[in-house]
């Protein structure tokens, strides 16, 4: 999947700085490119539990953003993003206080 594509299907319009940022995520994520065709699929699959997966602007990782409002679409969208885990054995990592998971890739 190109970095255009990657960009495309998160509603970015790829620019200088957003592909460089792209590129960095591809260097950081452990087994990108056979992982990023499930991170969009996951990234379609959460929009019913109003989240997301973006482009981290702190740290060079993708995030998966929870911003559901009612308790059960957040329930939902941990559901979603365990199984998105389980089945692709991928590690994340919880931002401290805040509904926000970075994708680091495959386990070790």
């Amino acid at each position: 999947m190109t970095h255009d594509a990657v960009l495309n299907q998160l509603g970015l319009i790829a620019n200088e700085a957003l592909l460089v940022q792209l590129e960095n995520i591809e260097k950081n994520t452990r087994g990108y490119e056979k992982i990023i065709k499930h991170i969009m699929d996951l990234h379609e699959t959460l929009k019913t539990c109003e989240s997301y997966v973006a482009l981290s602007n702190s740290n060079d990782y993708f995030k998966i953003k929870v911003d559901a409002t009612s308790d059960i679409s957040k329930s939902e969208a941990r559901e979603k993003i365990n199984h998105f885990c389980e089945k692709f054995k991928v590690d994340i990592q919880k931002v401290q206080d805040k509904p926000t998971y970075y994708i680091l890739g495959f386990d070790k």
